[in-house]
């Protein structure tokens, strides 16, 4: 396909960083141009850079590509960010400011009140927030966030039969693998089983807030939040 939209990704070598680049390899309407990381990672090609645990190999084609600083200055128009929420926030804003659209994976800027947390088939239009936050920041990108991953396929469920019916209450379990905790994962001496029942200070939080700016409306400058037992629309 000619003319594709350029993009990179940021935190590249992480965990959320290949699979990014994974699913972007070969993609119909993007083109991978650019990998980013830490520091410690930037200067060196990609394959010396990453331990690559994807089940697709990595791409012939970016084995060589020079990892860059997670600085603004890619040359691509979009950056997808896989990085770890200890340092998104910041790097995410700059970049937004310099023009970039940003969309992020990780939780820094999920709720605020200017961010799009966006589920296509289900908010398409919260993407009215990009003009908000735009004009109320002075940038001339954007940040918009996907939400947690329980979160997502918890709404698709439930955003239809909210809007039908009004959901009171909702009583959700999670059983998170190993594997989220990502790689090497938790301590032998502390799994039990393949499943984590309890991730304090993230997993239970998020199911709680998020669903409700997702399912929220989008009244002029601001997302109304859903109220549990009312009617979405």
């Amino acid at each position: 396909m000619p003319n594709k939209i350029q993009v990179g990704v940021l935190g590249a070598t992480g965990a959320v960083g290949q699979k990014f680049v994974a699913l972007l390899e070969n993609h119909p309407w993007f083109e991978l141009t650019e990998l980013a990381a830490s520091d410690r990672s930037a200067g060196k090609r990609y394959e010396d850079a990453t331990a690559w645990r994807q089940y697709k190999p990595l791409p012939e084609r970016l084995k060589a590509t020079i990892v860059k600083p997670c600085e603004p200055k890619l040359v691509c128009r979009v950056v997808f960010s896989g990085l770890d929420s200890s340092v998104a926030g910041e790097v995410e804003e700059n970049f937004a400011r310099a023009g970039y659209i940003v969309l992020s994976n990780s939780k820094n800027h999920r709720m605020d009140d200017d961010v799009p947390l966006l589920i296509p088939e289900v908010n398409p239009e919260h993407l009215g927030l990009i003009k908000v936050q735009r004009e109320r920041r002075g940038w001339t990108g954007a940040i918009v966030t996907n939400p947690n991953c329980s979160v997502i396929g918890l709404v698709m469920a439930l955003a239809p039969i909210h809007r039908a019916f009004g959901v009171r209450r909702l009583v959700v379990t999670t059983m998170q693998a190993l594997s989220g905790a990502g790689y090497p994962g938790p301590s032998a001496i502390d799994m039990l089983g393949n499943v984590i029942p309890f991730i304090g200070g993230a997993e239970e939080e998020k199911v709680e807030t998020e669903p409700l700016k997702i399912m929220g409306t989008l009244d002029g400058n601001h997302i109304r939040l859903v109220q549990p037992g009312r009617n979405g629309r």
